[in-house]
């Protein structure tokens, strides 16, 4: 086995990746033509390379440990040249209730600190911020909804 696949091998061992990473990382080794893409063939047949795997860990990671919502890691996978049928296995992968939740604790802490701004703009400043961080606009106000009526 040359040592380019083996080191793409190495590099997919690591950490989930997509097609495209793994593509650049290979022209980088020096791989072209019909050599990438037997290369990625290699990796794809012995399970190293998945796409909807990488994309249910990416939601997974860029959901929990940044707290984005769907709209933006949906974003970012189309960004990765990632297809609609994995984006939509990934996003399916988040549970509704976790996802509830983190927005109306991301709400919460946003609503609480614009203590000193007027009703309306407390509001608007707040779902700016939600939209901001990628989650659906009717579920945004929702969540703010709840909280100012909580408030009275």
């Amino acid at each position: 086995m040359q040592t380019e696949v083996l080191k793409l091998r190495h590099y997919c061992a690591y950490q989930e990746r997509c097609h495209a990473e793994v593509r650049e990382k290979a022209r980088q080794l020096g791989l072209r033509g019909d050599e990438l893409e037997n290369a990625i063939a290699h990796l794809v047949e012995e399970n190293f390379l998945n796409e909807e795997r990488f994309a249910i860990a990416y939601a997974g990671g860029k959901f929990r440990m940044q707290q984005w919502g769907k709209k933006k890691i949906t974003m970012a996978l189309k960004q990765k040249q990632i297809s609609a049928y994995c984006i939509k296995k990934a996003l399916a992968a988040i549970p509704p209730e976790d996802y509830w939740n983190t927005l109306l604790t991301l709400a919460t802490k946003k609503y609480d600190l614009l203590r000193s701004e007027q009703y309306l703009k407390r509001q608007y400043k707040t779902l700016q911020f939600l939209l901001q961080r990628g989650f659906e606009q009717e579920l945004a106000r929702e969540a703010i909804e709840q909280i100012a009526k909580k408030e009275e």
